[in-house]
């Protein structure tokens, strides 16, 4: 059992957030008087009192509210809950979506001391169900009724596409063949072939956002600029080859050229990222032969799975 011990909000982005004694929340949009609120996934912004205190006692007094936090709790272990934890607050209940974040413009704590917790500790919730949060309410781990639907985010890796000479084609496809299967796309990707900002996004997705499947369409060819495999595999902690072979090896089936693939498949903790060719009639020929069989390894990715092993 947790407490609500600060309420902070904030009229501009960007700016200090102030202490309330109450706030009232809308359900799939946030604090009404937060200028975060909206149609997105980081809606509330949760930091536990006790990193606060961890970092007052370098000798920094800072306010509730100077991390850009909306609540500031105690007794729960909020860095260490998983997205898709529930959070239930009389009326209001939370849905845990991100795990930190990126730093793009450093914050007046940062700027002041050198550091700043909420990138490292910080967590965010979108509202599930809306009501009044008042400070000293409690907060509790609430279970979920239900198994959560896998959620998953498509990134497509083209030059062409991402100035807008090219109309990608392959992305909604593979959108649209998620979703029939019950998935929730959480979010899509449309980025040159480039390295190092592929590396970017699928450690965000798979560290932050924890989404349980990424699919990347393009760059697994033979041209000079095709790097997607490469930067897969820098941010793998497990190689998974047997979902690309079987691709490959069904794919030569349909054309000889399904051996020039460089497509790899690995995890990164608990998230499969698994590559798929630039094509949409590719992409569909391959989800075709994977789908039906990825939810076993996305339960054992979870937890959830139980034995291999054929009866």
């Amino acid at each position: 059992m947790g407490k609500i011990e600060a309420i902070c909000i904030s009229k501009v982005r960007g700016t200090q957030k102030s202490t309330v004694p109450k706030v009232e929340l809308k359900a799939e949009w946030g604090i009404t008087t937060d200028a975060h609120a909206g149609k997105w996934h980081r809606q509330v912004s949760l930091l536990a009192l006790e990193k606060i205190t961890e970092f007052r006692c370098k000798g920094v007094q800072v306010e509730y509210g100077a991390f850009g936090e909306n609540l500031v709790t105690s007794g729960l272990a909020l860095r260490a809950l998983p997205v898709g934890t529930l959070l239930r607050s009389g009326e209001v209940l939370l849905e845990i979506t991100q795990i930190g974040k990126e730093c793009h413009s450093h914050c007046a704590i940062y700027k002041t001391v050198g550091d700043c917790i909420m990138p490292r500790e910080g967590i965010f919730a979108r509202v599930v169900q809306g009501g009044e949060l008042t400070v000293g309410d409690e907060l509790h781990i609430e279970n979920r009724g239900q198994k959560r639907p896998y959620q998953a985010a498509v990134i497509t890796l083209s030059d062409k596409g991402s100035n807008g000479e090219r109309e990608d084609k392959s992305g909604p496809a593979i959108v649209e063949r998620l979703t029939q299967k019950g998935y929730e796309v959480v979010e899509t990707l449309l980025l040159p072939d480039d390295e190092a900002m592929l590396k970017t996004q699928l450690l965000r997705l798979a560290d932050q956002r924890q989404v349980d499947l990424i699919l990347t369409t393009g760059g697994t060819g033979f041209a000079a600029r095709d790097i997607t495999p490469e930067a897969t595999l820098a941010v793998a902690t497990k190689v998974v080859p047997g979902i690309a072979e079987a691709m490959r090896a069904l794919s030569l089936q349909i054309t000889k050229r399904a051996m020039l693939s460089r497509a790899v498949s690995v995890i990164r903790k608990r998230t499969l990222i698994v590559n798929l060719p630039g094509s949409p009639k590719a992409c569909e020929e391959c989800l075709d032969f994977i789908l039906d069989t990825l939810p076993h390894g996305l339960d054992l990715l979870r937890g959830e799975g139980g034995e291999c092993a054929r009866q």
